[in-house]
Parts: C-alpha cells; structure tokens; sequence
C-alpha cells in the first residue's frame, strides 16, 4: 500500500496542534536556529511537545534545518540536528550536504532549496541517501512524473501557497540589495517590492509595477493528476501564516486528497483519525495573492500579480456606478454577500488599497473609506468577518476511531480497546457480580459507558459485550474505560513510526562534471561531499562573493516579458535590452529561450 502524506506547516505548538487536528498527515517546524524561516523558530522543548501530539495520530514531523552553513557553523548545526532528534522529529529538512556527512541517525530530506529540478538531480540524492526529494515549485506535470520515475526517493510537492519567482536556494536578490540572505533564513523579500521596466535608452516602459511577484500556487484540482505522476506529499507552504489559515487550508486539501484516494485502492493516507469540521473550508477566505496553478501544464503568461503583492482575497465583482447619497459607497456589478466588518481590496491601474464595509443595503456597499475608487475597479473581499469567526470558535478535534470488547464473568471484568492500527489495550478486575434484573436494559447501560470516550482522541465505533447479563455498577465500568483509554492513549504515544534512515552510499556519482558557484558549497565537509561523489570541478560559492556586480542573481522559469506579451520565441524582433529598477538597484534582463528562463544580472546604475 502505498503511503500518501498531507504535509503542513507550524510556526509554533498552537499551528502544528491546529494542522493535527485539521488533518495533516505531518507539519514541519523550525528549531532554533538554522531554519530558512528565522522568525518561525521554536526551542527544543517545543519541539518535543509537538512530536508527543503529533505522534498520538501517527503523524510525523519533519524538522527545517535548510540553511547554508559555514565552517565556523559546523558544530553548532550538528548540535542543532541532535537535539532535534532528541525531541523526536521524524525527518530534518536539509540543504547543506555537510549534514548528509555527519551521520545523524533521522530521515533526511532534500530541500527545496537544493533546486530539484531534475531527473538526474533527484536520482543522485536518492542513491546517495536522501529519503525524500521536495521538488522546485517551478515545474511541470510531465518534468515531475520524470522525476518520479527516475528516483527510489520519496517526491514531495507543494501545492498551495507563496511561490519564489527564482529557483528556490539558487536566488541572490535579496543579498545582491541587503545583508540579508534567502539561503541564510533571512529573506527581505525584494520580488515582492515596485520595480520600473526600463529599455536601453533608459526610457521607462512600465512604472512602479510588482513585476516580479506572482500569484499564490493552488492545486487542489490537480491532486489527482500528481498522484498518478508518482508524488506521495503534498506540502502547503506557510510557516509564518496564522491558525486561522493552517485550519482553514488543510482542512480544504484533506478534502481534496482523501476524495482522490477513495478512486485508488493501492494507496492510502499515511496517518489515522478522521477530522469531521463545523466549517466548510475555503482557501479564498484565507491569505491569498490570486489563485494559480503556475507552470503545471507548461510556461504560460497569467501568473503575475503586478497591482500588488498583497493579499486580495476573493474576486466580489467591479464597481458599477458610485453612490451619490448622503454616506456615499459604491454599486457592485453582481450579486454579492459581502457583510459589515468585511475588509475589501480595490485594484485598478495604480495599485490596490483596502478598507473595511461599514454597511450593505442591496448591491450597495458604504466602505470606510471612499477616497480613490472609480468605476471599473475590481473589488476583493480580503477578510471575511463571519468566515473568521467561524475559524476561532472551531471546536473541530481529531479522533482515532476504535472498537471495544467487554468480557464479564461472575468474578472477572476485563475491557479492551483496539485502535484502526490494531493498537490496543486491556484493564481487568476482580469482581464479584450479580445477575443482571434485567439484563436488556443492563447491557444498554454497559454499552452506553463502555462507548463514551469523553475529551479522548478515541471515538469508539462498535462495542462487543460478553456476559451481558452480569451486573455491574456505571461507576466500576467508568473507571475501566478510563483506565483502558489512558492505556491505550500510551500505546499511540510510544508507537515507533517507520522511518527511513540510509546510509550515504559511496557509490552514488553526481551526475554532472562541475558544481557551479549558484549551488553554493559553503563548507568543507559539503565540498568533500561533492568530489568524493565524482565532482570534477567545485566553483566558489556566490553566497561568499564579495561582491555580485556582473553576476546572475537569480534564474526563474517566470519570464516578464512572457507576461506582458513580448514572448521572444514569438516576437524575436523584440531584441532590445531590458533592465528592471528601482532606487540605486539595476538589474538588466537576459532570455535563455532555448531553456525558456529569465535571468537577473546585477548592475551599476
């Protein structure tokens, strides 16, 4: 049977209990240090917290330990790493080989910070003991099924969330502008600032645009697709979002997975318990730049978000005519729902802002604000006030379903627990029963305390009683229930999760003669890494260049000049350069057409 995961993220305890409860399969959380998500740390202890609930339910948890290391740094990383282990954790998500080479005793996974694009690629770190392959957000339906089929590793993909413009681990942008370092944990974010297009005469073609942010990915509808192309985790992005959201989405793709796996019987989820929510779960309701499905079916134009890098929410309609009352507003060119307390975005040619709707009265809306708006503007509800509150009063829990024995004798009472797993437990009494007076209405008795399961994980589905017609008092037949659910909550705890720990094989050879400098070895236990699996040539790594004037600093499958309808490959007359600016930054614009790919090289102003 093959094992299919929902794979959620947590900043903290309270997200990875909430992506538990929601129906992750597993979460991945940042220790202290060395994740690529600084402001989402969590200490050791912490950790360990959410390992002891996660593992109640069979769900796993995969620790980041995804940063760039330095020599200095070894130790240290090596610490980190142990003590992750210590706490639990079933994986640690790494991109730093010199982890592969300190023979820690946990599953490693290779970021997506490795830049896994490949077939070539994702078979070498399956040979040479990478249990899972997270795949680079950039790639196609078809380049994904070749990878699956080319690598003993496990293949995650991810299917919702924020996506890098630049091939993840491989992007300088925001080093190239700042200290701050996407592979060192501390992106600044730059793709998601305002940017001019200028051409070779410094004339501005396009002024103040987010050229470079893009739409959030959603594959909901192709979950079905990447199953049959061989990937077995799905992984929702978002390490820094709220409860709110990790309950709201994951809620959402359990949905969408679990209606997929009912049409393949060779494969099933990967943890137990069934979430039943008092929601009906939406991601447009939740932080969303746009909905797209990115580069899935091949590069396409669309997948920009030029007016704003901000959350917009869901598309409500446009502004039809502009009230002339007395508490002004705005008519909407469709039905809507939208309430007071709702938060709106406008967008139209000079960018989007927001406000919250003060009253509704038909089409009309009264906003807080009007300044700004005009007819013709598309209007988003970014926050929903009643979808939010149902979020926090969501009393949703998860429960492991299960069936109990009781067996009574005149002189013994025995009840037993037994999981979906098999998991079970026992408790036994020395008793000394009567006959039940009536022993139909004694077994209803037995059957309504032997089935609560109270503020348990458990939810006991089907009672078996034998010797229904001994009597025995609610009080003794509560507290073997008690005691039994106890048990075999200890039985969920202690039960070891499989695993796959490998060894690095030494024969596995890196598939190409050089490591270029984009891939960033750091490190000499990374370098050793490399030309002891065939390396020929290891270049020095960009994140240690001094400078990264002349230099690509960053590649990305997304092409602007796709997007705004100056493909090359159908245009090829449009040979001008280009250059994308902003302050004292300068970035000029190359086009390898051959691979389809955009390329950002820095230079002086």
């Amino acid at each position: 049977m093959k094992l299919i995961e929902l794979l959620a993220p947590a900043k903290d305890y309270a997200s990875a209990v909430a992506a538990v409860d929601y129906g992750a399969d597993a979460v991945y959380i940042g220790g202290a240090k060395f994740g690529a998500r600084q402001a989402a740390g969590n200490t050791d202890e912490e950790i360990a917290r959410v390992v002891e609930y996660a593992h109640q339910y069979g769900v796993r948890v995969h620790a980041t330990l995804n940063t760039l290391l330095w020599d200095n740094e070894l130790e240290a990383a090596e610490k980190q790493a142990c003590a992750l282990i210590g706490a639990g954790v079933d994986a640690l998500i790494v991109q730093d080989m010199a982890l592969r080479r300190m023979n820690l005793q946990v599953e490693l996974h290779a970021s997506t910070q490795v830049s896994n694009m490949t077939p070539e690629g994702a078979r070498f770190l399956g040979e040479a003991g990478f249990a899972r392959v997270i795949l680079e957000r950039s790639l196609s339906l078809d380049e994904i099924r070749g990878i699956c089929r080319s690598t003993q590793a496990e293949v995650e993909c991810f299917v919702h969330g924020a996506i890098c413009v630049g091939y993840s681990g491989r992007c300088f942008l925001s080093r190239s502008m700042s200290s701050r370092s996407g592979n060192r944990g501390a992106c600044s974010q730059p793709c998601r600032l305002s940017w001019d297009l200028t051409d070779g005469r410094g004339k501005r073609l396009i002024t103040g645009k987010h050229l470079l942010s893009v739409r959030d990915m959603n594959l909901s509808h192709r979950i079905g697709d990447l199953l049959d192309a061989g990937v077995t985790s799905f992984k929702i992005e978002g390490r820094l979002k709220d409860t709110g959201y990790i309950r709201n989405v994951v809620a959402y793709y359990r949905h969408e997975i679990d209606r997929e796996l009912e049409h393949r019987p060779d494969m099933c989820r990967s943890s137990v318990g069934h979430t039943v929510t008092d929601f009906t779960p939406d991601p447009s309701k939740s932080f969303t730049r746009g909905e797209s499905e990115y580069f899935l079916d091949g590069r396409c134009s669309g997948v920009a978000s030029f007016d704003t890098p901000k959350s917009v929410g869901e598309y409500i309609g446009r502004i039809a005519d502009l009230s002339r009352g007395r508490r002004g507003g705005f008519v909407i060119d469709t039905a809507h729902d939208l309430r007071p307390g709702d938060g709106i975005c406008f967008v139209g040619h000079d960018g989007s802002f927001g406000t919250n709707v003060n009253a509704v009265e038909g089409r009309l809306v009264v906003p807080n604000r009007t300044e700004g708006i005009s007819v013709g503007m598309a209007v988003y509800r970014n926050s929903d006030h009643r979808f939010n509150l149902l979020l926090e009063r969501s009393r949703t829990r998860r429960r492991i379903a299960c069936h109990a024995l009781i067996r009574l004798t005149q002189h013994t009472a025995e009840l037993t627990y037994t999981d979906c797993r098999g998991l079970q437990a026992t408790v036994s009494r020395t008793i000394e029963a009567q006959e039940a007076k009536n022993p139909e209405a004694n077994r209803r008795t037995i059957e309504t305390q032997v089935g609560k399961s109270g503020d348990t994980i458990f939810e006991v589905e089907e009672i078996r009683i034998e010797g229904g017609e001994w009597f025995l008092p609610a009080s003794t037949l509560s507290d073997l229930r008690r005691e039994a659910l106890e048990r075999l909550l200890d039985e969920c705890r202690q039960r070891t999760l499989p695993h796959r720990i490998l060894p690095e094989n030494p024969s596995a050879r890196y598939p190409w003669a050089k490591v270029g400098s984009e891939e960033n070895v750091t490190n000499h236990m990374a370098r050793a890494f490399y030309r002891d699996h065939g390396a020929g040539e290891i270049l020095p790594p960009l994140e240690l260049a001094r400078s990264l004037e002349g230099e690509c600093v960053m590649r990305s499958a997304y092409c602007i000049r796709r997007e705004i309808g100056q493909c090359l490959k159908q245009r090829p007359t449009l040979r001008e350069p280009l250059y994308l600016e902003r302050g004292t930054a300068r970035y000029r614009l190359d086009f390898d057409c051959r691979r389809c790919e955009m390329l950002l090289i820095k230079e002086s102003k």
